[in-house]
């Protein structure tokens, strides 16, 4: 077990503070929760801690204290931030359009010694590694330990932009051992300091935090075909919204469309119009900081893309660390590669295959959650190996209370893929010990998750009227006769999902194929023959 070791040098900012507002800072006695102090010209300054914040005084602030605190910290750069030589903490202004300072945020800058131990056999592996995760999380702190620890035995370059990872100052903070540190003189001048470190300095490992635009994620691809490992962070919380990130998608891989031939589109069993993985990820492995003692990582990213793409994500290994400072890892369940080739070689039967069929649950007697009162219940629900924000997605659009459990003893449900039920991994049948109602779907789609929503919230026959469902029946007897009569085909108007599935419903008892095609709202039925 590591201990934790933290060191904030608060002294060195509480020292640039007007003296009654230092005061105020000490006198609340919480200086280990302390995150930031914000001075806003004509407002009064506030403490900010981890649980609460604080008035520091009853009087504004002036614009006489605003200058004597940039007259006491160090150069704003081009981003509008400022540090104190050999600490780690930033200042930050707000400024007006004559480029006056009219606010300041003072961040309290910690170096916490012991924070990587939860996933330092991936950082020592030789591996890139992307570390994603909100504002606040801890990424830099995690950064800056994981340099000291690869520095003591390699040769170990950061990329500070703002100067966060080192501190202010020509000399960078002892919390990064052995590293060098080469400074950005602008944010835009990010990607061309890290090709310049790795042409100018031969380094081994490249730390960089905020990859955040086009230019840098080219920057980190050059790197890696040069055999240098990353260790970095972006700008995103999950894998998921990394990919559909324009801008930074090739950090995983990126996403392209594919047109495929009828023969292949037929035999995988999808549309001729699939996501692609576009080329190999620039990073090996991916880790999102869920909280402070809460990883899910992504081993081999891209087998994790892949998966997602085709429909079926796969489960992250899952890292905490407890009260006592001991690290838990829930292993995630190897998925053979013969499962995702069996997923596309599978041939539907002629006309039995609806492209929004949906895996009964199992086991088959499932609980509803009726309204009570009229009024529908909060349900929490924990999703294994399911994309959680399709999840939200389907929930926003039905319009009812879900939301995501982050562990599954909070939950009310779970819901997971077909193939993980089956294989009976550990979560699941903890779940089934504790009576935990499991709905398995066969795919991870938004609209196989809206049906399985209707299907909790028992949304069957109340989100339409009896005269709206005798139109959809009219309305789709109408195109299969039209097609049975010699038509190509025939596109049925646009619908929710429980209308498209009645439709698919009634294609395949009369023996034609059905598509959906399109987005939301407007994603539709086109009912033809093979």
């Amino acid at each position: 077990m590591t201990q934790l070791k933290i060191t904030d040098d608060l002294e060195a900012l509480l020292d640039v503070l007007p003296e009654d507002i230092r005061n105020a800072v000490e006198q609340a006695d919480d200086s280990d929760n302390l995150l930031e102090i914000i001075l806003d010209l004509g407002r009064v300054p506030t403490a900010r801690f981890i649980d609460r914040e604080i008035v520091l005084r009853d009087s504004e602030v002036t614009r006489a204290e605003l200058d004597y605190v940039d007259e006491r910290t160090g150069e704003f750069d081009a981003d509008n931030r400022a540090g104190i030589e050999r600490t780690l903490h930033r200042i930050s202004a707000i400024r007006n359009r004559l480029g006056n300072i009219v606010g300041l945020t003072l961040r309290v800058g910690r170096a916490v010694y012991g924070t990587v131990d939860i996933i330092q056999d991936i950082v020592e592996s030789g591996k890139s590694v992307l570390i994603l995760g909100r504002p606040g999380v801890g990424k830099t702190t995690l950064l800056r330990e994981a340099a000291r620890i690869l520095a003591e035995s390699r040769r170990v370059v950061i990329v500070d932009t703002s100067n966060e990872i080192g501190g202010d100052g020509d000399v960078p903070h002892p919390a990064v051992g052995k590293a060098r540190r080469m400074q950005v003189r602008e944010p835009m001048l990010q990607h061309e300091v890290m090709i310049e470190a790795v042409e100018n300095h031969n380094p081994e490992v490249i730390v960089i935090d905020e990859i955040g635009r086009e230019l840098e994620a080219a920057a980190a691809r050059t790197i890696a075909e040069r055999g240098v490992q990353l260790i970095g962070t972006a700008h995103g919380q999950t894998l998921d919204n990394l990919l559909l990130n324009p801008t930074l998608s090739d950090l995983v891989g990126g996403i392209e469309a594919v047109t495929l031939s009828d023969e292949e589109a037929r035999r995988r069993g999808t549309q001729k119009t699939v996501l692609e993985r576009r080329a190999p990820p620039t990073f090996d492995v991916l880790i999102e900081i869920q909280n402070r003692d809460r990883f899910a990582v992504y081993a081999d990213i891209m087998t994790s893309v892949d998966a997602l793409l085709r429909g079926f994500p796969l489960p992250p290994e899952i890292r905490t660390r407890d009260a006592e400072g001991k690290i838990q890892v829930e292993k995630a369940a190897p998925v053979a590669s013969s499962r995702l080739e069996a997923k596309e070689t599978k041939t539907p039967r002629r006309g039995r295959q609806p492209a929004t069929a949906v895996e009964e649950p199992l086991p088959a007697s499932m609980p509803r959650f009726e309204p009570v009162r009229g009024v529908m219940q909060t349900v929490k629900i924990y999703p294994y190996g399911v994309a959680r924000n399709r999840l939200m997605q389907a929930a926003k659009r039905l319009g009812v209370p879900a939301i995501v459990a982050r562990e599954s003893s909070e939950a009310d449900a779970l819901v997971t893929l077909r193939q993980y039920y089956r294989d009976r991994q550990q979560p699941i049948v903890d779940a089934e010990h504790r009576g935990l109602p499991i709905y398995v779907l066969r795919s991870s789609t938004v609209g196989q998750m809206e049906q399985f929503l209707s299907d909790l919230f028992n949304l069957k026959g109340e989100q339409f009227k009896s005269s709206d469902i005798d139109l959809v029946r009219e309305q789709t007897q109408q195109a299969i006769s039209a097609v049975m009569n010699g038509e190509r085909w025939v596109d049925l108007p646009p619908g929710p999902s429980l209308v498209r599935r009645l439709q698919h419903e009634m294609a395949r008892s009369a023996e034609l194929i059905s598509h959906s095609y399109g987005k939301e709202p407007r994603r539709h039925v086109r009912i033809f023959r093979e």
